[in-house]
């Protein structure tokens, strides 16, 4: 119940593949193939491929060049 409880308190904002691909400055066919690939991780509303914004924000920490 603690949990359920924690998880209301914190709203998440799910991003569409085009809003994830605008936010990655990549193209939403990227965007699916980095899931496919197991890169990205999505979540599953119903037939609806979804984002978290802190998922894009780590996957960006773990792609950098430096």
């Amino acid at each position: 119940m603690r949990e359920l409880e924690m998880a209301s308190q914190r709203p998440v904002r799910l991003l569409t593949p085009k809003e994830a691909a605008d936010f990655l400055s990549v193209s939403a066919r990227t965007i699916k193939r980095l899931v496919s690939e197991g890169d990205l991780p999505a979540v599953r509303v119903r037939n609806s491929m979804r984002f978290k914004l802190q998922d894009l924000e780590l996957y960006i920490e773990r792609s950098r060049w430096s």
